[in-house]
């Protein structure tokens, strides 16, 4: 097995179709049928014939293929790529049907999922806490640790433990902690997903989801379910996430590093920071499971609170190396306060992304905007 450099760089070699050293761009939506083979749909046997011979790109793409392929052997399964994260869990949930729910802070747009499948189909939502009280065979429980947007770790191990007593299943969002960071497989997840978005594209430019399942013919049924669904990853997209992994192992293990610093500094001086109130980051967390759940490294996004509303608004615009904007996982580093686009969480709470750039400059951005608060 070569190392994870290496296989970004290869994985994906053997779906070569031209000479291109870069995947060529295919901005067509439908392909010519090859007339020497011409094999009704109803005699299909399964669609990974579509892989070596693409008909509809809603079905599958040359591109998508590398993608998945790339995927499947970086993250160690059954690898489905989506136009976003959120299109990978719907897909999740779609595939798994479950009656009820369980699950804590994460991602406000798969609460609003969870949140639209109950008002229309009376799906059950439940906190994490109340997982042996009411969960039952076939239910999901879905875990996103770090947790968006405060960085901090759940014990992925003792979720899988309480959902399998149940007969539930657990799916582990990773995008804020992708491996080599953390491998949820590890720790007994069902099925992971990623907002592919983030770190695998690193550049603020695409959108993507990816699901990951043990079981290949799950795989393909997900598959399948996309295409009605409609929610396949576009040819332009699969061409630039392909880009992007070509050099993710460098950034992430840059970006890890540079959040631990800056992270480990605001945290050794923030007696000198009057306004800053509370700092949220796994690396600060005392839990045995932390230090063995992220093996490779802390996540690159932290969050920190301030007194006031005020102060929070001034803290991100006058912040020069860091940009005030949603999202995360981009080699440029950006600093969000929250409430522009979240109405439950702490009003004064400020999420931070960190980037690939010098820490030091980072650090002394950070510390001379809060110093003026």
């Amino acid at each position: 097995m070569v190392d994870l450099a290496t296989l970004l760089l290869h994985g994906d070699d053997e779906h070569n179709r031209v000479t291109d050293v870069a995947p060529p761009i295919n901005v067509t939506s439908t392909f010519r049928y090859d007339n020497n083979n011409l094999v009704p749909w109803r005699d299909l046997t399964s669609l990974e014939c579509l892989d070596e011979n693409p008909v509809y790109s809603r079905e599958g793409h040359p591109n998508g293929v590398r993608l998945e392929a790339l995927f499947s052997r970086f993250l160690g399964g059954y690898a489905v790529c989506y136009s976003c994260g959120l299109g990978g869990f719907l897909g999740a949930i779609v595939h798994l049907n479950p009656k009820r729910v369980f699950m804590d802070q994460c991602y406000h747009g798969v609460q609003g999922i969870v949140g639209i499948l109950k008002r229309n189909y009376g799906v059950e939502r439940y906190g994490l806490a109340n997982i042996e009280e009411y969960a039952q065979e076939g239910d999901l429980v879905h875990v996103e640790t770090p947790v968006n947007p405060f960085g901090t770790s759940l014990d992925i191990s003792d979720l899988a433990r309480r959902a399998h007593s149940k007969g539930a299943l657990l799916m582990v969002d990773s995008t804020f902690a992708p491996p080599p960071l953390q491998n949820a497989w590890d720790f007994g997840a069902d099925m992971i997903m990623h907002s592919a978005t983030k770190y695998f594209a690193g550049h603020s430019d695409l959108l993507s989801g990816v699901l990951v399942v043990k079981d290949k013919e799950v795989a393909g049924k997900l598959k399948e379910d996309r295409i009605y669904l409609g929610s396949n990853i576009a040819n332009l997209e699969s061409y630039l996430l392909l880009r992007s992994l070509r050099t993710y192992d460098l950034r992430i293990k840059k970006q890890s590093e540079n959040a631990t610093q800056v992270v480990n500094y605001l945290n050794e001086h923030k007696d000198e920071y009057p306004a800053l109130n509370k700092l949220y980051h796994s690396s600060l967390q005392s839990e045995d499971f932390v230090k063995k759940q992220l093996s490779g490294g802390y996540g690159p996004v932290f969050s920190l609170t301030l007194k006031t509303e005020e102060q929070c608004k001034k803290f991100c615009s006058s912040l020069k190396l860091f940009q005030h904007a949603t999202s995360l996982g981009g080699v440029e580093s950006l600093v969000e306060w929250r409430a522009m686009c979240d109405s439950d969480i702490d009003q004064c709470l400020v999420r931070v992304s960190i980037g690939c750039e010098s820490a030091t400059d980072l650090i002394n951005d950070l510390s001379s905007v809060l110093s003026q608060l």
